[in-house]
């Protein structure tokens, strides 16, 4: 059982996981109206959270208290990837007589309980110093250089990075080497840069494994891949100087540890909304573009694999065995989602997910949490539980005079969770659950995805016939649809000839009721739908189940239209 714990005005508690959905019992809820942070370990064993009072560790699995630590101002925690230590940091303040103030990052062991080192940190952005997962290695930001302590030994500083202005630094994921990526930001005309790095070989310019520089950057994101093969670079600025976007202006650089680096050429001009590695890091999408956004899987070529059109997206989230992409529309957007199958670029489902300020997958790769959060948003907060295939299966609104500021999935190791087979059809929501998205109206056509990989022989493998008869047809009929445009535009007074009409268009004569010429609009869409249902079943393609039923419907919908022009 995994559990998911909620934090907000009404104390923090933990909820099991599907399927259940129940309050856990192992967990001891805290009422407290001011719980300011929690945590899991990396390995979801152990739990840690401050109530304005201490800060408390318990082991999940219900064993009880493990450690209390007297830090009524912590509002930040964050625990070593093996379980050794736990940080926690609380605003910096001076004394009254301007000197400076106490150490407010601390290290505390949690095998003895003892502070292990504190050091003076003011700024909360990236408080936390950085371990490679092995615990060998701990890293911190001081003064624009990076200091390294080995093993947990922190009376001793192992190496430094010394740059010019080391900006900001990421460690590279898994096992040893373990590697560093760091940024310099530029001066005095000279460029930004990212170097990468093998610890501990920091001596000059010739020791770096890789170097990108470029001109466009007051601030970067750096991004490394599961397998530590490769980083993406966001480079933003922090105006655009054509004055296009109010965002500023991105880059997207691509740097690899064997030396290779590229620009990832984004077809679509704006902003650069999120980038998001494949857990196979091998692959990466990229979201972009002024509204309508476009999202592009690229491989590591930083070649486009598959293109999904554009819509209304700000978001994507891999799941965590990889097989499945989620693309979203929060913030600003009304919060829809496309779900993808990644193996075969299918798409699976379309939830909508309205005012989400959060959304995260649960480590078994099948459940996703939205929720809307304050501060945020501060009416109707709650989260919802989904399926991939769409279905909700447990939604829960705060009541109306309280808060929830958070909800996280509590983590597993790797491997814990199977990777399972995609499902298409949805797995049923509770009775009460059963959601109808709004309708969206849009203000312009999306363009449809597209998949970029060559495929094999397509180029010189001739048509079959049936394909080849129904692309001329295709063409026939856009090129008539094109002359009876201009046909109309040349000679609008004269109703075009009848003979040539389909014989379901009926001249647009109004029955003077909008719902009636509502129903009729509905079905002649509904019937124009099903001829083209019949031209692909003729051109060969297998049609789904609820296709065929659509196809049967026809006669029905033919009458039903009928009686509605007669004024039956």
């Amino acid at each position: 059982v995994f559990s998911l714990p909620v934090r907000g005005s009404e104390g923090l508690y933990m909820v099991n996981g599907p399927p259940s959905f129940t309050e856990s019992t192992a967990f001891q809820r805290d009422s407290g109206k001011n719980c300011k942070a929690v945590a899991f370990s990396k390995d979801g064993s152990l739990f840690a959270w401050c109530n304005g009072e201490k800060v408390n560790v318990v082991n999940v699995t219900g064993a009880g208290l493990l450690r209390s630590f007297d830090l009524p101002k912590a509002v930040c925690l964050e625990f070593s990837p093996k379980n050794s230590i736990l940080a926690t940091w609380q605003a910096y303040t001076t004394a009254k007589d301007g000197t400076a103030g106490t150490p407010n990052l601390q290290l505390h062991d949690l095998k003895t309980g003892k502070c292990l080192k504190s050091f003076i940190q003011k700024k909360m952005q990236n408080w936390c110093p950085c371990w490679s997962d092995d615990e060998s290695i701990c890293a911190r930001n001081v003064n624009n250089e990076v200091h390294f302590f080995e093993n947990n030994n922190f009376s001793t500083i192992a190496n430094k990075l010394h740059l010019q202005k080391v900006n900001d630094f990421v460690l590279s994921p898994g096992a040893q080497p373990t590697k560093v990526a760091v940024y310099v930001p530029g001066s005095k005309g000279a460029p930004s840069f990212v170097r990468l790095y093998q610890y501990p070989n920091f001596g000059g310019p010739q020791s770096a494994l890789a170097n990108k520089s470029f001109f466009k950057a007051d601030k970067v994101t750096m991004l490394w891949n599961k397998k530590a093969t490769a980083v993406l670079v966001i480079a933003s600025t922090e105006v655009d100087k054509t004055g296009a976007s109010y965002y500023g202006e991105q880059t997207l650089h691509y740097i690899a540890t064997n030396g290779e680096s590229a620009v990832v050429q984004l077809p679509k001009n704006g902003p650069i909304y999120d980038v998001v590695w494949n857990p196979n890091s091998v692959e990466f999408c990229a979201v972009y573009g002024f509204m309508p956004a476009k999202a592009t899987v690229f491989n590591l070529k930083c070649d486009p694999v598959f293109d999904f059109g554009t819509g209304p997206r700000n978001a994507a989230y891999y799941s965590p065995h990889g097989h499945i992409l989620v693309l979203a529309g929060f913030g600003n957007l009304r919060g829809q989602m496309e779900v993808w199958d990644v193996k075969n670029y299918k798409l699976i489902s379309k939830p909508v997910a309205s005012d989400s300020t959060y959304f995260a997958w649960c480590p078994d790769g099948e459940h996703i949490v939205t929720a809307t959060c304050a501060p945020r948003l501060r009416v109707s907060n709650g989260y919802k539980i989904w399926h991939y295939t769409g279905s909700v299966l447990r939604s829960y609104e705060v009541p109306a005079n309280e808060e929830m500021w958070q909800v996280c999935w509590q983590p597993f190791p790797d491997g814990a969770f199977p990777a399972r087979a995609v499902k298409y059809q949805a797995v049923p929501s509770p009775p009460a659950l059963k959601t109808k998205p709004p309708p969206m109206s849009k203000l312009h056509e999306d363009e449809p995805p597209q998949n970029m990989k060559p495929q094999l022989g397509s180029s010189d493998k001739p048509l079959s016939k049936t394909a080849l008869k129904n692309q001329r047809k295709h063409e026939a009929k856009k090129a008539a649809k094109q002359e009876a445009k201009a046909d109309v535009k040349q000679e609008s007074p004269q109703p075009p000839a009848a003979q040539s009409a389909p014989r379901i268009a009926v001249p647009a004569v109004t029955s003077g009721d909008p719902e009636v010429d509502k129903k009729i609009k509905n079905l002649k869409k509904k019937l124009k739908a099903i001829e083209q249902l019949k031209e692909q079943a003729a051109a060969g393609k297998q049609l789904e189940k609820n296709q065929l039923e659509k196809i049967q419907k026809e006669t029905a919908l033919l009458q039903e239209l009928e009686d509605l022009e007669l004024g039956l």
